[in-house]
């Protein structure tokens, strides 16, 4: 199976390049920007999506072709996106000669990872893959996932990491708090109080039953 070790990588503050127009129409520069990367997009077009992109202090844009090895200077990775099959493999040998990871889309062996289908709510990033060989089928999948998933989970994820940070103090043990957190986590429960706009009584729900004995 290709692409089989799934990984979320840290981005933030770190130069990543956008190559190619179709990479740009699809939206790959936003993506990247929402991980708090720098990003440089080098493509002729489309004109309206560069010039938006353009307007953003944490965007390079350059607006021609990719020209070789120094367009990667200092990036940690790429994708890039190409008719022609040369350039593809050009930009993939460059961008691995210099040790930043590539994707060339839609062409497996110029890829050293895949971009999966995201569903992101907040700090909650659910990535489904399929090896590259079905993207539809992971098209789909995001989709009921982002169904099942709705916008209340940023909140819901908010509200947990809260309580994990204000109990961790009072919970040292490792296998204890990994106990606790299982038998306390009622994601029903959590669903419901936040969708009637409850969340610090989830809040105090939760921490209630993580620290139930302790006397807090």
């Amino acid at each position: 199976m290709a692409f089989a070790y799934p990984v979320l990588l840290e981005l933030a503050g770190r130069r990543v390049v956008v190559v190619g127009e179709f990479a740009v129409e699809a939206g790959k520069a936003e993506g990247l920007l929402v991980a708090g990367a720098e990003v440089t997009v080098i493509a002729k077009g489309p004109e309206a999506a560069l010039d938006r992109l353009a307007a953003d202090p944490r965007v390079t844009v350059h607006r021609r072709g990719y020209r070789g090895p120094a367009d990667l200077d200092g990036a940690v990775l790429c994708v890039a996106h190409a008719a022609e099959a040369g350039v593809r493999d050009t930009i993939a040998a460059d961008a691995r000669a210099a040790g930043v990871l590539v994707n060339v889309m839609d062409d497996v062996p110029n890829c050293d990872f895949a971009a999966p289908a995201i569903v992101r709510r907040g700090d909650l990033v659910i990535a489904v893959g399929t090896g590259g060989r079905a993207p539809a089928l992971a098209g789909r999948v995001r989709a009921e996932l982002g169904e099942r998933f709705g916008p209340d989970w940023t909140e819901l994820v908010e509200v947990v990491g809260r309580v994990r940070a204000a109990t961790l103090p009072h919970l040292p043990d490792f296998e204890d708090r990994s106990r606790r957190w299982k038998a306390a986590l009622d994601l029903d429960e959590l669903e419901r109080l936040i969708a009637a706009g409850q969340a610090e009584e989830a809040a105090t729900r939760l921490r209630d039953r993580l620290l139930e004995g302790l006397g807090w």
